[in-house]
């Protein structure tokens, strides 16, 4: 029986996790996968993938948002074939961003202006969609450091953005 590795939180901060990948066997392990989860805003769940070749690892996954949980799951990659998955849960330091205040105004029949409120120097997502099952399954998204963006919708529709 192959065992699940053993995710160790070495660090954390406002932005980042820094975590470390083992296996207690003697299975030889090429690499894992490991995916990064979190919420946003209760209506969307967001997840990052990293492949890692080799036995042991330090990763450390950066551009994180402040006072987030996270939930990191992996499995190893084995000459004998895939891990189970182990889970851990992790909520960064510091004080969560303020929602940014959206206003989006249409231009024309197919493009929407979307300005919105928040600090400088940090990535925003625009996520928006026709019905909020939409919104929060498969959204259309952009991202940008500014603080507006025009989007490109399809005429005759009705959208709601998130910021």
């Amino acid at each position: 029986v192959i065992p699940p590795p053993v995710i160790h939180i070495e660090s954390y901060s406002e932005d980042s996790i820094s975590f470390s990948l083992k296996m207690t066997t003697n299975i030889k392990v090429s690499g894992y996968v490991v995916n990064i989860y979190w919420t946003f805003d209760t209506h969307r769940q967001e997840k990052r993938t990293l492949v890692i070749e080799g036995e042991k690892s330090i990763q450390k996954v950066a551009n994180l948002t402040a006072h987030t949980p996270y939930e990191i799951s992996a499995w190893a990659k084995t000459e004998l074939g895939d891990s189970p998955l182990s889970f851990v849960h992790v909520v960064t330091s510091g004080t969560r961003p303020a929602a940014p205040s959206l206003k989006a105004k249409a231009i024309n029949q197919t493009a929407v202006e979307c300005s919105w409120t928040g600090p400088r120097n940090v990535v925003y997502g625009i996520f928006y969609a026709t019905s909020f099952l939409e919104l929060y399954r498969s959204p259309h998204n952009t991202t940008t450091t500014s603080h507006n963006v025009t989007v490109l919708v399809q005429r005759d529709e009705q959208y709601l953005f998130l910021v």
